[in-house]
C-alpha cells in the first residue's frame, strides 16, 4: 500500500519501486509526430494519455492507433489540459512530455526513480544541466531563457533551494501531490506554478539533466512577447 505523501508533506513515506506511472503528451495539431512519441514513451509507463487541444488535423486518431488513451481537453489551454490529465491519471506518479520531439523518453526512468525511492515528490527534466538547442540563436529565444533565468533566481532564493529549470515541461509529479497544488493557470505558466505552489507546501523537487532538442514537428504556441506580462502576473501572485 502506497501512503499519501500529499497529506504529510514534510513525513517520509515508504519507497513504492513498484508505483504505477502514466505518461501524459498534451497536443494540437501534432500529428506528424505524436505516434511516434506515443511508441517511445510506451515502455516506460502503465499506461499513454494524450490530451488534445481540439486539433484539427488527424493527431487524435494517430495518437489512438498506437495505443494511448484519448482525452479532449476543455479548450482553455495546455494548464487546463495539464489539470484533466492529473483527475484522470491512473498511475501514481505522472509524467509529463510534448508532442514535438523535443524531450528525450529515454530519460523517463530516471525521472521517476527518485519518486519511486520516495526521496522526491516532483522531478523536473533540467535543461541548464542537460543543455538546450532551443534557448538559443534568435531574439524570442534570448527573451525566452533570460526570462526564465530571472523568474528561477528568485524561486531559488524565495525558497532557499538551486534548481535550474522551472519551465520545462518535462517532468514527473506524485499524483497526490499534483492534486493537491491547486493549480488555477491555463496557459503554459502551469509549470511555474506548479513548482512554486510545490515547494511553498513543502513538497520535495529535484531535477535530472535532460537536453532539449530542437522540435521535429510544427511550430511553438507560446509566443513570448506576446505573453510575458502573463507569466510576470502569476509569478508575483505565486511567489507571495
Amino acid at each position: 500500500m502506497v501512503c499519501d505523501c500529499a497529506a504529510r508533506p514534510h513525513q517520509h513515506c515508504t519507497p513504492v519501486t513498484r508505483a504505477t506511472v502514466s505518461i501524459v503528451i498534451p497536443t494540437r495539431e501534432e500529428e506528424g509526430l505524436v505516434g511516434e512519441i506515443v511508441d517511445a514513451v510506451k515502455p516506460f509507463g502503465d499506461e499513454v494519455i494524450v490530451v488534445d487541444g481540439h486539433s484539427r488535423d488527424r493527431t487524435r486518431e494517430v495518437a489512438k492507433s498506437h495505443g494511448a488513451r484519448v482525452i479532449l481537453d476543455r479548450g482553455k489551454g495546455k494548464g487546463d489540459a495539464i489539470r484533466l490529465a492529473l483527475e484522470q491519471a491512473t498511475g501514481e506518479i505522472v509524467v509529463f512530455i510534448d508532442a514535438d520531439g523535443s524531450h528525450d523518453p529515454k530519460d523517463i526512468p530516471a525521472m521517476v526513480a527518485p519518486i519511486k525511492a520516495d526521496q522526491s515528490d516532483m522531478v523536473v527534466g533540467s535543461r541548464g544541466k542537460g543543455g538546450s538547442d532551443e534557448l538559443h540563436g534568435t531574439l524570442g529565444q534570448f527573451i525566452r531563457y533570460v526570462g526564465s533565468q530571472i523568474i528561477m533566481l528568485a524561486i531559488n532564493y524565495r525558497w532557499n533551494v538551486r534548481l535550474t529549470d522551472s519551465q520545462n515541461g518535462f517532468r514527473a509529479v506524485r499524483r497526490s501531490v499534483g492534486l493537491k497544488l491547486g493549480l488555477t493557470s491555463n496557459l503554459t505558466t502551469i509549470e511555474q506554478e506548479m513548482l512554486m505552489k510545490a515547494l511553498k507546501r513543502g513538497y520535495r523537487v529535484s531535477e535530472i539533466p535532460s537536453h532539449e532538442y530542437e522540435r521535429r514537428w510544427g511550430k511553438s504556441k507560446v509566443v513570448i512577447w506576446k505573453l510575458w506580462w502573463i507569466y510576470v502576473g502569476q509569478f508575483i501572485r505565486d511567489i507571495f
